[in-house]
Formats: structure tokens, C-alpha cells, sequence
């Protein structure tokens, strides 16, 4: 959709710009748009259901209760909480089993971030569904727009996004809710980067799922802010103290003057003049998971899945597995033995052992009892990873597979399963959901819910499918 901010209004300052579209973006979004928001936020729902019954989400959850009853429904719980503590637990429970999606240009869980703030917001206000997607790809634009102007290297560099950037798109989303005007909905953005914080070292512990219910709940409250009158510097995206400099290094610019061959229109540069020009969530897509581990593992798990079905061998064959792939996949799998079921979500060796092993790969394949099958474990040292400096998207993962009677086989993989590239089908969203709802909702909790979901956009009040959440859970 071609950006409509009139040409007068434009400016070089991110928070204004970004600000003006966020007031002034017209709702008739495209229908290949609308179509894809309603898909995440389906999916999205999908993994909360078995993310509130998770031990960080309770610890999340048992933390607010007491600090504010409220019209914001929580997954798995039925009582209700004011917005920001609703979108704190509902964000945990989202990411907890890192089987929500990725997002590019922000290198982010970005539904994950979004869909609690407008789901937590939306009941305080009563919202729409069609008001819950125009949220919705508003936020992820500036998500994306603020992460390509500080990515690749602010997380390349240890930042988590999904927390540091998502709190920026939260902002954005509540403030398209709460239509507050231009200037307002800068002062949003600019109060949000007063919350953005996250490292990667917290990966492999609660604290990470906890990241987006962060994220979630900050962008709830700098919008509220914003809307009460709390004023905001207008230089924390890009000014000498902005996010730019201070969440990327002080070799900013040098980075930025050297990019050539950027991707998902990451060039440390933040867009103001075609703010809304290409639609991000169409432009890139998201990266859908079939797997509830980090993502960057998912080229080679696809890859060894694939050639174990196609030439017909078991882990009993195999000499040597070989992985050539990027390095920044490399970093994010950090574990090379690890102790419990949140460390085996970031570990190379347990992913793809368990490929080797079993040609299904479930919920039940990263908790604290699965890392320490013996079964698996022994398979690690067949592991072996050739990490090269290259970009994601210049250097795609090769799978070499050396058997036991001399022959090898590999495949490359550009992209995983999931991706815009190989996009799952809508009835494969509705397997994930089937999946990842049995055992905890009954089979006519889950028919309603999954009504509700069907009919997203064409819903008068958002309460009514977040209502079919607020009810006890239990796993099975």
C-alpha cells in the first residue's frame, strides 16, 4: 500500500514520522494483509493455550494477580487482570515453548509481543476484531521499520529484539487503538524506548519467554502514557544518545556506510519517508514454526527429516552428520550440553539428535525429562557444525548425512518449512492448533475457540474470543 502521510507532514526524525503514520495510516488494509495478520494471531493463540500451563507462566501469573483485577483476560486463568499485567502473562505464555513465529525486519517474535498488548488493550476498550488486525500491522510496520534500522548488528550484538523492538511495536499497536494523534503516538514510541531492554543471555532460561510479556505490557503503558499527556524526547531513535548508537556500538555509522547486500531491509537506517511502503507483513512474511525450538535451527532439521525420508536410513547408520550454516544460526543455538528442557530449545546437538532418532518432533521432545534420554544424548557427538561469516540469506544451510557403508547424502536448505518462501498451508495451521491444544481443552473447548478464531475479523467485540482463554488449564 503506497504511504498516505501527505508530502508537507514529512520529516527526518523517526518518532514523528513513524507518529504520523501510525495516526494518519488508513484501515483498508489489503486483503493478502488481513489475511496474514488473522494466520498469526491464529497461530499465536494456538501455542498460548499450551504456554499457560508452563512453569514460567505460572510464576508470571501467581507474580501480578494480586496487583490489579481488571477486564483483560488471562490464558489459562479466570480471573481477570488490568491490561498490562494480562499482556505480561499472556506474552510469557506465548513465547515460553519457542514455537511462536519470526519476524525479519525486526529479527523478532513478533506476534507474540503483539497479540497480547492488542488482545490485553482491545477488552479494556472493547475493540473489534477488524480493529485487533488494523492494530496489528501497524505495530509490526514500526517493529519492523525501528528493527531494520538497527539490525543486523543489534542482534547480532546479544540484543533480544523481541523484547528491545517489540516493545516499540507494542507501543505503536496500543497507541493505533487508543487513536491517539501523531504527536502523541511519537511520544508513545519514544516512552517505549525508555522499556526496551533484553539480552540473549537469558536464553535457556525463564527469563526469556518473559521477555515478550515485558515487551507486551511496556507497550501498553507508554501508549497510556502518552495518551494521559506524559511528554517524551523525540531523539531516542536516532539522535546522540538514540537507540541507534547506544543499542548497536559506537561504530554506528561506520556499519551503516558499509552495508552493500543488506537483508529484509536491515540498513541500520531508520525509513521516514515511505513509512508504510512496501507492507512488511507482506513484503517478508513471518517464519511459521513446526518445531518448539529456536528457529535458526530449523534449515538443518528440515534437512536431516527430509533426507532420512527420502533414502530410507536410521540413526543406526549414520557415521557423521556435517552442518555448513551461517554462523549468526551458530550463536543463537549456544548449548552444547544442555541440563534442562528451556536449554535444549537453544542446542544444536539435541535438535538435530533428535532428527536422527525419531522422525516426529513434538512438545513433549524439549522438557526436562526428554534432554536427559540417553538415547539422544548418545547421538551428540555425531554432530558437527561448520559455521561461516556469511548472511543468512547469501549462505544457506547444507545437511551432509555420511552413512555407515561410505555413501553421504546432503541436501540444501535456503529456507525452512514455514517461511514465505515455503509457507504452510491453512490447514496446516489448523494441525498446529489441533496439536498443541489436545489434552488441555476439551474437544468442545476447542471447537468454540477455534470458532471464534475463524471468525476474527468479523467479530464485534474482541471479549468474546478471549473469553473462551479465561478459563482453567491443565496439561493432560
Amino acid at each position: 500500500m503506497p504511504d498516505t502521510i501527505p508530502k508537507p507532514h514529512q520529516t527526518d526524525n523517526p518518532l514523528k514520522a513513524f507518529g504520523q503514520w501510525i495516526a494518519n495510516a488508513p484501515k483498508a488494509w489489503p486483503q493478502d494483509a488481513t489475511d496474514s495478520a488473522h494466520k498469526q494471531l491464529i497461530d499465536l493463540v494456538a501455542v498460548m493455550v499450551p504456554g499457560a500451563v508452563e512453569d514460567a507462566t505460572r510464576f508470571a501469573l501467581n507474580t501480578v494477580k494480586d496487583w490489579g483485577t481488571g477486564p483483560s483476560s488471562v490464558v489459562g486463568n479466570s480471573t481477570g487482570l488490568s491490561a498490562p499485567w494480562a499482556a505480561l502473562v499472556n506474552g510469557t505464555a506465548g513465547h515460553v515453548l519457542d514455537l511462536d513465529d519470526n519476524f525479519d525486519p525486526p529479527k523478532a517474535h513478533a506476534t507474540t509481543v503483539l497479540g497480547p498488548a492488542i488482545f490485553a488493550l482491545g477488552e479494556q476498550e472493547d475493540i473489534s476484531g477488524a480493529a485487533v488486525i488494523d492494530a496489528y500491522i501497524v505495530g509490526l510496520q514500526i517493529m519492523g521499520r525501528v528493527g531494520q534500522g538497527v539490525n543486523p548488528t543489534h542482534r547480532n550484538r546479544g540484543w533480544h529484539a523481541t523484547a528491545t523492538v517489540g516493545v516499540i511495536g507494542a507501543a505503536a499497536a496500543c497507541a493505533r487503538i487508543l487513536g491517539l494523534d501523531a504527536e502523541k503516538s511519537a511520544r508513545a514510541l519514544s516512552i517505549a524506548t525508555s522499556m526496551s531492554a533484553g539480552f540473549m543471555s537469558q536464553f535457556g532460561s525463564m527469563t526469556k519467554p518473559l521477555h515478550a510479556g515485558l515487551a507486551a505490557k511496556g507497550g501498553i503503558m507508554a501508549a497510556s502514557f502518552a495518551r494521559s499527556g506524559m511528554t517524551a524526547g523525540m531523539e531516542t531513535l536516532d539522535g546522540r544518545t538514540g537507540m541507534n548508537r547506544l543499542m548497536v556500538g559506537p561504530d554506528y555509522e561506520a556499519l551503516r556506510d558499509a552495508i552493500t547486500n543488506p537483508e529484509h531491509g536491515q540498513v541500520l537506517r531508520y525509513e521516514t519517508e515511505q513509512v508504510g511502503d512496501p507492507l512488511l507483513i507482506t513484503e517478508h512474511g513471518y517464519r511459521v514454526k513446526r518445531f518448539a525450538n529456536c528457529g535458526a535451527s530449523h534449515r538443518s532439521m528440515d534437512g536431516i527429516l527430509d533426507l532420512k525420508a527420502e533414502h530410507g536410513f536410521t540413526h543406526k547408520d549414520v557415521e557423521k552428520v556435517t552442518i555448513d550454516l551461517p554462523r549468526v544460526h551458530f550463536n543463537n543455538l549456544m548449548y552444547d550440553d544442555p541440563q534442562s528442557g528451556l536449554q535444549s530449545k537453544f542446542s544444536f546437538p539435541h535438535a538435530l539428535s533428535l532428527c536422527l532418532y525419531q522422525d516426529q518432533i513434538g512438545l513433549a521432545d524439549f522438557t526436562d525429562e526428554a534432554v536427559m534420554r540417553p538415547e539422544i544424548r548418545a547421538l551428540y557427538p555425531l554432530i558437527h557444525l561448520n559455521p561461516v561469516d556469511k548472511l543468512e540469506g547469501e549462505f544457506p544451510t547444507t545437511v551432509t548425512i555420511h552413512l555407515k557403508d561410505g555413501r553421504s547424502v546432503a541436501t540444501t536448505r535456503p529456507w525452512p518449512l514455514g517461511s514465505k518462501a515455503l509457507p504452510f498451508s491453512m490447514a496446516q495451521y489448523w494441525d498446529k492448533y489441533d496439536a498443541c491444544v489436545a489434552g488441555i481443552l476439551s474437544k468442545k473447548e476447542a471447537d468454540a475457540l477455534r470458532e471464534k478464531l475463524e471468525e476474527l475479523p468479523q467479530l464485534a467485540s474482541i471479549r468474546t474470543l478471549m473469553q473462551c482463554l479465561a478459563r482453567p488449564m491443565e496439561a493432560a
